[in-house]
């Protein structure tokens, strides 16, 4: 049995309560600037925060300053920084996407529904500006994110592990629904939650309100990623790849963090680029988990237990945008929810003793 006193302690994320107040300040100006920026333009600079921290751990500048403490296990930049208040996903992300519901209620505060297009608490891309109510939105779900992850942090090391900030940036979502008056699920159209057909065949539905503008009945998170065969290939792609980066670097986060950089170009309007990210680290975090020493024949096993894992990620992911995303109102993270659930299997068949590394050796 845990000890109350001790868990406690752990509940603060081994910083004294002064640290920690003064990391849920930060962690409310991180909420407050990934809605300013918007929730996508902030992610994508967790991936460049992260792959100049995992180039930084490479390079032997590992340490972090005096009396920090690091979000994932993560080294230096890329925890205080790339997972920390500054671009962490569960702060500034989640902050943005909330920010983004909120200000889809306002007037003026976001840019009216279209016709034909999706519910604007779905603009995870737009720059929500100055406007202080939106702003402190931001800031008070980046405040939730910090504490919600610190708290999963410190019960998940005397339970099974999986990742405490996809689990967040999830649970946010589904959260920030509530507190703004959305449906949690949404109204399915077609046969049920996983019937993309309706948005194939042009079907559309009243927007909020009874207005006479139109959206459509059903909306996929990424119209040009969402049929399973293409999900899996891509899954497979970048799975490998996750898998080859932690095998020859043993960096788990550099592939999420070229992921997550990648994403600059589908927030400027590149068409067709695919997100990954809940496909590169679960197959990084597969090929470390499953294989100790991943040199010689063992480094092939790896490669393709990273290419399991991506292609599971990818699955996992559109199955929950199919559930969370395309029937609602606002952005529920598939990514997200496909890294918690990886890695939860994950943590689970380590507690099964399947693995031959645990998960928290891996972060």
């Amino acid at each position: 049995m845990v000890d109350p006193v001790l868990l406690q302690i752990d509940a603060l994320g081994g910083r004294t309560a002064v640290e920690f107040v003064y990391w849920l300040v930060a962690a409310f100006a991180g909420g407050c600037f990934g809605a300013a920026i918007g929730a996508l333009p902030a992610f994508c600079f967790t991936g460049f925060a992260v792959i100049a921290g995992e180039a930084a751990n490479l390079l032997g500048v590992t340490g972090a300053p005096s009396g920090s403490s690091l979000e994932l296990g993560a080294s230096g930049l890329t925890g205080l920084v790339g997972f920390g208040p500054v671009f962490g996903p569960h702060i500034a992300f989640a902050g943005g996407a909330a920010a983004a519901a909120y200000a889809a209620k306002k007037e003026g505060a976001m840019p009216p529904q279209e016709d034909g297009g999706y519910h604007p608490g779905k603009d995870i891309a737009y720059a929500l500006g100055t406007r202080p109510d939106v702003l402190a939105v931001g800031g008070v779900f980046g405040i939730f994110g910090a504490i919600s992850n610190t708290l999963l942090g410190s019960l998940v090391a005397t339970a099974v592990a999986f990742d405490t900030i996809a689990f967040t940036v999830f649970f946010s979502a589904l959260l920030h629904r509530i507190v703004f008056g959305y449906s949690l699920f949404g109204s399915p159209g077609g046969s049920g939650y996983f019937d993309m057909t309706p948005f194939e065949n042009g079907e559309e539905v009243a927007a909020d309100g009874g207005s006479e503008v139109m959206r459509p009945a059903v909306e996929p998170w990424l119209p040009h990623q969402y049929k399973w065969g293409n999900v899996a290939m891509i899954g497979l792609v970048a799975g490998l790849l996750g898998g080859y980066l932690v095998i020859t670097l043993n960096s788990m986060f550099l592939g999420f963090g070229i992921s997550a950089a990648s994403l600059t170009f589908l927030n400027l309007g590149v068409e067709k680029i695919p997100v990954t990210h809940h496909m590169t680290l679960p197959g990084s975090a597969g090929a470390a988990a499953f294989v100790a020493d991943p040199t010689g024949s063992s480094q092939l096993v790896a490669l393709f237990l990273g290419g399991a894992f991506g292609i599971l990620g990818a699955l996992v992911g559109e199955a929950g945008q199919r559930v969370f995303y395309a029937h609602g109102d606002t952005h529920v993270d598939p990514p997200a929810f496909g890294i918690f659930v990886c890695t939860l299997l994950i943590g689970i068949l380590s507690v099964a003793g399947v693995t031959a590394r645990g998960l928290f050796a891996v972060f």
